[in-house]
């Protein structure tokens, strides 16, 4: 191999390096909007742990498993939020003696937000690499390297963020 193509080979480890720096230039720039929009105490991981609540509740303990972390750190979590105002615990109307974690209006809102403010960055990405069809190119290439569900629950606890 020459010396000049020894140049233009990408290492190996880049890649995911890239993949992870495109991550957190869409999170962090989600994150510095959503402040901005009244959210200023949002955390990466909150964005899990309201998917993993769902529309209709969820118990603390089920929370944990969604997210694969323990009863005691989605508890820890809950408490957080709750006294953030994203969250509120109650009874379960079909069984009295379960607590539900449920989003509270705020909680809502942040997750209409967000929607919202990926919509914008995606719109972004697509000015900055020139048309829908390249980024359409870039998501379809990801879902061949990525198959599967793109959104994991547990990817707290495989980063290790609780």
């Amino acid at each position: 191999m020459s010396r000049d193509h020894q140049q233009d080979v990408t290492p190996g480890y880049e890649l995911p390096l890239r993949l992870l720096l495109a991550f957190r230039t869409i999170i962090d720039e989600l994150h510095e909007r959503l402040a901005g929009e009244g959210h200023p105490e949002l955390r990466p991981m909150h964005g899990f742990v309201f998917q993993a609540i769902g529309p209709d509740g969820t118990t603390a303990v089920e929370l944990g498993r969604r997210l694969g972390v323990s009863k005691q750190a989605a508890g820890k979590t809950v408490e957080q939020l709750e006294r953030l105002g994203y969250v509120e615990r109650g009874s379960d109307p079909a069984d009295a003696r379960r607590k539900v974690v449920r989003l509270t209006a705020r909680g809502v809102d942040c997750l209409v937000r967000s929607a919202r403010i990926f919509e914008e960055l995606r719109r972004e990405w697509v000015g900055q690499l020139g048309g829908e069809e390249e980024l359409r190119g870039l998501e379809d290439a990801l879902r061949v390297l990525a198959p599967g569900d793109p959104f994991r629950l547990d990817t707290p606890r495989w980063l290790g963020t609780t």
